[in-house]
Formats: structure tokens, C-alpha cells, sequence
């Protein structure tokens, strides 16, 4: 692996030194300065989107703080989703992660909704997400809220099983400049950031972020290098308020056995938001994304995405809140196929719009329903309905009992009409189905929230997911080419039960407690002769997993993190269960001066976390060094 540039950590190291003596211009918040009640009162946007306090949405919705993550350490965006209890985060090597919430775990996941700043990243060819190539500035993370469960109705035909919102902080939040590091045997990363005023009332930040990753000693000569840079504006005028951002990326990743793939991206995101004369408010949000993936021996990708949303929110009469819009979406795909893989067409358009309204209706002062339907139309299966019904009663000024009905699709992608895999005689093996249509899922939800104690705070959710027309690969034994084709012919009833909790002993001292139980009962149509599984398409998921982080500040200048984790064992392939525990202890010797001492995995020399036992990974024990600065 190629080292960090000399010159981006001289000028960190310059940067810090210079900093340690340097004033700052933003006071220095203690990281336990928000209370529990303070948290509970946290205004959430991905329920509805608009502005909703935690504590009375009713859904699912865990949200991941800045503060979180700083104390955490995290310096990508998997390992900050750990933080998550209601998410399941597998890592299968350097790069790469299985992600996902409430089951069907697999690193090509499709059932899981990622956005950034509310613009969507999930890939068109397989529904699901490259990690390797999403990334932000972690200090510039305002929140990260992640809801477990359906949240179509808002969002969209993939938000099947959950959706994450990875929202970052207006540009006038980051002026002055960051600059961190950190560095160990596996891992090393530098970030230089710069904000200030505009004219006219504006902000800006401008960054750049480099990140070196060695993949462990049993795949020698794998890991990853990315390379970003970007800026935010943000302007606020009266009511108004407008933003637009862009990021430009390139990545490498270095596999085993010599093959590489090799991406890079733009993207340019532009949000307005306003209230109108009467008191509604208005909210117009566009896109454009362009990526490229280059894989030796499979293939070549170029993707460009151009998006458009639009949104309006109006009170009718005393108990109706009203929330409508619609959006648009084309996609230019192109591939190229290698010796391995292809798709037919390799170029082809994909187009999804939308149209969705949301009434919240006020029944009663401690009684609310939420009624919601979404109609989007794809290039495949055409038009999808998407309902969802959803109530919620303060049983008393902190608590809150809440139930829901929803209706999901996740609608085809390119991989499940398209592909074409090759075998060693120069025909085909497997064949997208040009009848495979959208699976589908019916949930019931219940939870319950409640703040008994000003220190103490939990939620409790039981859910039931009923799931239909799951994809299969069939064999096609009348036919020589292919030998077998994507279907519809699974199904699988999923039950289980969330559960996190806050509790503040000391003014000092947070611990974060986290479990899911879950059980999924996957089945086949009887004319099924699904070989899915062996060849790792299908879900893998432990029956349970639990965490438990603790933060404390020893003194002013001195906090202690530690995260104790159990993930329970993955059947098929199976992968034993495992305990694993982080440790992170911080000094600031100066109020915005920051040296930070980082342990992973420091239970076992090493362990496996995801996939079959030829391929995977074992995740290495690791320390790290952390030094920012910020003047």
C-alpha cells in the first residue's frame, strides 16, 4: 500500500503544532453536556420529512450524535453506524461491509436505504450501496439517524427494511480550520477542512480527506485508498434558506491475488427550503451523480444520475397536517463486461417517479395518526403502491406507545433483470429473469418510549415482517444456455424485538445498552429448486447481538470510551459467534487540541465477522493514534 502524501501530514503536523498555542473562536462543549431530556427533545427529519421531536416519532429511529462519533473515534461511515444498536455491521475485509437492519444480511444488501444530506447513494445495478465509495468528513456528521423498519411511504421503493440519514452540519456550524490525523499498522487517514462567512450572509467549508487501508495478513497486498475533496455553502435569508454542496472522489481497492478495482464520482447536490405567506413551508431538492468502477477481470461501470424532489407541508384547519410532493429520477448505466460477468443491454436507462402524501392528524392532545401512501413508477414493474398507517399515544408527558401497518417493495435492479454470468465454456451459468418482478413486504410494528427518570431513557420495539416473491435462482434444466435464472420464489416471515436504552449514573458517565432479537424463517415455493444460498446470494444473520458503551469523563481534559460487542453465530456460512471490545481514552491538553489512543478488537488477535471460510477475512486486532486540532 502506497503511504499517505508527505505533504498533506506535514501540513497537519504544522497545523496542530500551530494550533496548540492558537485561540479558539467556538466555545468547547463537554461532550456530556446534553442531558437525557435534552437528547429526548433532538428534532428528526427522516420520519416525515419535516421536523419531528425523537421522542414522540413513531417508528424505530435510533439517532447517532456527533458526539457519539467523536468519542467513538469512528473515521469511516461503517465503523459510525456500529454505534447503532438497531443495525447489524458485519466487516468481510478492508473495504467491504455487510450492512443492514432486521435481516438478510449480505454485502451486495438490497433492503436498506442510505442517504446523504437526503440525497440518495444506493447503486441502480444492485439496489444496495459501495461502501468503499461513500465518505464524509466525520467531524463535520451533524447526526445520523437511522431508522429500523419500512420507510417507503417517504422515502422510496428500497427503503424496505430501514433507511440511514447521514445529515451534516451547516457550513456556518464548521468555520475555522480542522486538521486530524491517525494513524496505525492497518489503517491511516489525514483531514485538512477551512470555513468562513461569504458575503451576504452565506458560509462556506472547503475539505480535502485521504484514507489508507491495509487489508490483514491473510490476504496480503489487499486493502484501499481514497482520495476526496469537496465544499458546502449554506445561505439563510428571512424565511428562505438555501445550500449546495459537491464532493469529487477516487478510490482504489487492492484484493488478493492481484485484481483491483478502481472508482472515482462527483457528485453536486442543491437544496432550497421556505415557508410560505399561509404558513406552509416548501421544500425543492435536485442532484447529479457520476461514478465509475472499473473491476480486472469483471467488468466496467459508468453511472450518471440526475434527481429531483419536491415537497410541500400545509396545516388544514386545527388537526390535519398535510405533506405532499413527488420526485423524479433518471439514470444513464453503462457496462462493460469482463471475462466474468455481463449485462444485456450494457447500456440502458432506468427511470422512477414518484408521487406520495402524508396526513398527520391530531385526534386528541395525547392521540395521533399518521396515514401515508406513495406511488412510485419504475422501469421494470411499473407502478408500486406503497401504503403505511401509523399511530401514536402519549401515555404521559415522557412516554409514548406507538403501533404501525405498513406495505414495501424492493423494486429489480440491472443484477436481477440484466446480469449474465459466464462459465468456463463460454456460455452463460446464470441469467437475470426477465420476468423477475418486486419482492415484497408487509409489516407490523409496536413500540413503546419512555423517559421515567431525567437519567434514564429507553424504547422497546416487537415487529413482524411477512416477505413474498424473495429472489431465487432456479436451475433451467430444458435449456443449455443458461443453466439457471433469477425468480421469485422465496418467502420468509421475519419476528423480533429491538431494544436501547440511556442511562446517566453520574454527570460524568453515559452508558449506551443495545440488543435485537431476531428470528428468520425463510421458505421456498415448492416448485423452488433454489441454489441461491450456495452460491452466498441468500441471507446470513445471527439470531441475536448485542452492545454496551460506556463514556466517561475522567477529568476536564481526559474521557474514556469503551464498547463491549457480542454478535451472535451466522449459519449459512456459518461464522462463529464472537465478543469483541474498543477502547478509546482522549486528552486535550489544550481546548481544542485533541490526542486520542484507539483500541479495536481488543479481545482476540483476530476473528471473523462475515462470509464462507475460503474468501473471508479475519478482522485483526488494531490500535490507532488520533491527533486534531481545531483553531
Amino acid at each position: 500500500m502506497r503511504k499517505l502524501p508527505s505533504l498533506t501530514i506535514s501540513i497537519a503536523c504544522a497545523g496542530l503544532l500551530h494550533a496548540a498555542g492558537a485561540r479558539a473562536e467556538v466555545a468547547q462543549v463537554s461532550l456530556l453536556d446534553f442531558s437525557l431530556e435534552q437528547l429526548s427533545d433532538i428534532v428528526v427529519s427522516s420520519v416525515s420529512r419535516q421536523p419531528a421531536r425523537l421522542a414522540d416519532a413513531p417508528i424505530s429511529l435510533y439517532v447517532i450524535g456527533a458526539s457519539d462519533i467523536e468519542r467513538a473515534g469512528a473515521r469511516t461511515l461503517p465503523e459510525a453506524l456500529r454505534l447503532a444498536p438497531n443495525l447489524q455491521v458485519a466487516r468481510s475485509d478492508g473495504a467491504n461491509y455487510a450492512i443492514t437492519a432486521r435481516g438478510f444480511s449480505t454485502t451486495i444488501e438490497n433492503k436498506l436505504l442510505v442517504l446523504i444530506d437526503g440525497r440518495s447513494v444506493y447503486s441502480p445495478l444492485f439496489s444496495g450501496v459501495f461502501w468503499d465509495a461513500q465518505d464524509v468528513v466525520m467531524e463535520d456528521i451533524e447526526r445520523i439517524e437511522v431508522i429500523s423498519g419500512p420507510g417507503a411511504t417517504i422515502w422510496g421503493a428500497n427503503a424496505v427494511n430501514g433507511v440511514i440519514n447521514i445529515i451534516t452540519r451547516n457550513a456556518a456550524d464548521s468555520g475555522g480550520v480542522l486538521l486530524s490525523m491517525d494513524g496505525g499498522r492497518l489503517e491511516r487517514g489525514a483531514t485538512v477542512r477551512q470555513g468562513g462567512r461569504l458575503d451576504g450572509g452565506g458560509a462556506y467549508r472547503v475539505y480535502a480527506k485521504a484514507i489508507d487501508i491495509d487489508d490483514y495478513p491473510d490476504a496480503p497486498g489487499g486493502g484501499m485508498e481514497r482520495r476526496q475533496a469537496g465544499f458546502r455553502s449554506d445561505w439563510k435569508h428571512g424565511a428562505g434558506a438555501a445550500s449546495l454542496s459537491a464532493d469529487v472522489y477516487r478510490s482504489n481497492v487492492h484484493r488478493r491475488g492481484g485484481a483491483e478495482m478502481r472508482g472515482k464520482g462527483a457528485n453536486l447536490l442543491g437544496r432550497a427550503s421556505g415557508t410560505l405567506a399561509d404558513g406552509s413551508d416548501w421544500r425543492v431538492q435536485a442532484s447529479l451523480d457520476h461514478t465509475e468502477r472499473v473491476q480486472d477481470g469483471t467488468g466496467a461501470q459508468r453511472l450518471d444520475v440526475i434527481d429531483l424532489e419536491l415537497q410541500h407541508g400545509t396545516r388544514l384547519g386545527q388537526r390535519h397536517n398535510l405533506q405532499w410532493g413527488g420526485g423524479y429520477r433518471h439514470a444513464w448505466d453503462r457496462v462493460n463486461g469482463g471475462t466474468v460477468l455481463e449485462f444485456f443491454p450494457a447500456d440502458k436507462d432506468l427511470r422512477w417517479a414518484n408521487v406520495f402524501a402524508q396526513d398527520k392528524i391530531q385526534l386528541s392532545s395525547t392521540l395521533r395518526m399518521s396515514i401515508g401512501v406513495k406511488l412510485e413508477h419504475n422501469t421494470y414493474t411499473g407502478t408500486e403502491t406503497l401504503p403505511s398507517m401509523r399511530m401514536a399515544w402519549n401515555a404521559s408527558p415522557t412516554s409514548v406507545v406507538w403501533g404501525a401497518l405498513s406495505r414495501n417493495v424492493r423494486a429489480p435492479s440491472r443484477f436481477d433483470r440484466d446480469l449474465y454470468v459466464r462459465n468456463a465454456n463460454g456460455g452463460y451459468s446464470i441469467a437475470g429473469g426477465p420476468a423477475f418482478v418486486a419482492e415484497t413486504v408487509r409489516v407490523a410494528e409496536i413500540g413503546y418510549r419512555a423517559q421515567p427518570l431525567p437519567s434514564l431513557s429507553y424504547s422497546l420495539t416487537a415487529f413482524a415482517s411477512d416477505y413474498d416473491r424473495l429472489r431465487t435462482l432456479e436451475p433451467r434444466p430444458s435449456a443449455p444456455q443458461p443453466a439457471a435464472q433469477f425468480a421469485n420464489l422465496g418467502e420468509a416471515n421475519t419476528r423480533g424485538l429491538e431494544f436501547w436504552s440511556r442511562w446517566q449514573p453520574l454527570p460524568r458517565w453515559r452508558l449506551v445498552a443495545g440488543l435485537v432479537l431476531q428470528d428468520i424463517d425463510a421458505s421456498l415455493d415448492p416448485a423452488s429448486r433454489d441454489a441461491s444460498a450456495a452460491l452466498g446470494v441468500g441471507t446470513n444473520d445471527p439470531g441475536s447481538y448485542w452492545s454496551l458503551r460506556s463514556s466517561h469523563e475522567l477529568s476536564d481534559a481526559l474521557q474514556a470510551e469503551l464498547a463491549l460487542r457480542r454478535v451472535g453465530q451466522l449459519p449459512q456460512p456459518m461464522v462463529p459467534a464472537y465478543y469483541e471490545l474498543d477502547v478509546r481514552v482522549a486528552w486535550q491538553p489544550r481546548p481544542h487540541l485533541e490526542l486520542a489512543l484507539s483500541g479495536q478488537n481488543l479481545l482476540h488477535p483476530s476473528h471473523a465477522e462475515f462470509g464462507p471460510p475460503a474468501t473471508r477475512r479475519m478482522i485483526e486486532r488494531a490500535v490507532s493514534l488520533q491527533l486534531s486540532a481545531q483553531f
